[in-house]
């Protein structure tokens, strides 16, 4: 049974990789009923009490069709005409070679959001051409602001292009156009390109820079490492904490905890002003010395429930054990893997992971009667054609 907030809303994920399946992901995360096109190539079997790995694939069903053959892509165009959405992630121009463009999606059904993953969008000198989220985020005016003063860019891993501005921006264009729909009675295509999600998540620097408070070099402004008091520290034990004490009452916190402004005092010396950016350095310096006079976990018994805007740096296995994750359930098991939790939450309508990740075909039979109502007969003869396996 579906819950959330989107449940009753039929989603086809045509497989792809990385934004992709992050926003079906979304969607079923949030009660969407979604189904996964997997390649019959890639319906191997495989044991339903032994889901694979890929917990980016969890909450849909898999259906597996040969989108390469007019018959396979006849039962893909069979299952629009009962979604109220698809997404897909291959080159402009791939889908309609395919014969499931949205012209064509649109013939069977006029109400159809068709939401189109690309990493350079639906036009443009780039477009046809390969690539990947480093590049998207280089092109967006991103990278080249990610990194320490003085050092080469360092992309955030696949974060910022793949998920942030492409498969959340993709999940966020696919609801609006989904709630339009509901009014209008028309579908529309939603180009949802890493290039301009990834520009659009840089838009309070873009804001920044409009205010005279942006410096283009990297690693020497307020929010990416130039300041002393919005950094990571190193500590006795090799651990790290994160400091954001940007507000003057936080800064004050700060100032007092860490024991910088004693350390001061015992030198008298008077104290530089917060933003002082010729004193950063030097004040940087001088932390950085602090922390690692005492393990992680002393600053943490230190500043933690202070206003100091403090935490430990956790990995993904720490971030599953810490006392605040565990009180808000940030993470599930779900099949014996532990993963995030379903976000964001909803006081009425709750979000929870519909299911483990499925192997490709697993579902293809119930998908055939669930949504296309068709019996034995009619399900033997869409695989004896070679349209699905499973």
């Amino acid at each position: 049974m579906h819950v959330g907030p989107l449940s009753g809303i039929r989603i086809i994920e045509v497989a792809g990789i990385g934004p992709g399946p992050f926003a079906a992901m979304m969607l079923a995360d949030m009660g969407a009923d979604v189904i996964r096109v997997d390649r019959t190539a890639n319906a191997m079997g495989g044991d339903p009490a032994n889901p694979p790995a890929d917990i980016l694939n969890r909450g849909r069903r898999s259906i597996a069709v040969d989108l390469k053959s007019p018959e396979g892509v006849a039962v893909l165009l069979e299952l629009v005409a009962s979604a109220d959405g698809l997404i897909e992630g291959f080159r402009p121009g791939v889908a309609e070679r395919l014969g499931f463009g949205p012209d064509a999606c649109a013939a069977v059904n006029p109400k159809l959001v068709f939401g189109r993953m690309t990493g350079w969008g639906q036009e443009g000198p780039y477009a046809p051409t390969a690539g990947h989220d480093i590049n998207y985020i280089a092109l967006a005016g991103v990278l080249a602001h990610l990194g320490r003063e003085g050092e080469k860019p360092t992309p955030p891993i696949n974060l910022v292009g793949d998920f942030g501005g492409g498969g959340m921006l993709m999940a966020f264009g696919m609801v609006c156009a989904l709630l339009e729909a509901q009014r209008s009675g028309a579908g529309q295509v939603v180009d949802a390109a890493m290039v301009d999600g990834s520009a659009t998540l840089m838009m309070m620097m873009w804001a920044f820079s409009a205010m005279g408070i942006w410096s283009e070099e990297r690693g020497t402004n307020l929010l990416d490492t130039g300041a002393h008091f919005y950094d990571t520290y190193e500590c006795a034990d090799g651990g790290f904490v994160s400091i954001g004490s940007i507000e003057p009452q936080f800064y004050a916190q700060l100032l007092e905890l860490s024991g910088l402004e004693a350390a001061y005092r015992d030198r008298g010396e008077e104290l530089p002003h917060q933003m002082n950016k010729a004193e950063w350095g030097a004040m940087k310096d001088r932390l950085a010395e602090i922390f690692r006079t005492r393990t992680r976990d002393e600053w943490c018994e230190v500043m933690e429930g202070s206003d100091v805007c403090f935490a430990p740096v956790l990995t993904m296995s720490e971030a599953t054990r810490h006392p605040h994750n565990v009180a808000r359930g940030s993470f599930v098991d779900v099949a014996g893997i532990v993963q995030p939790a379903p976000a964001p939450r909803f006081s009425r309508t709750t979000a929870e992971v519909q299911r483990p990740p499925a192997h490709a075909g697993q579902h293809t039979d119930e998908i055939l009667g669930d949504w296309l109502g068709l019996d034995g007969d009619g399900i033997a003869a869409r695989r004896a054609s070679g349209a699905v396996a499973g």
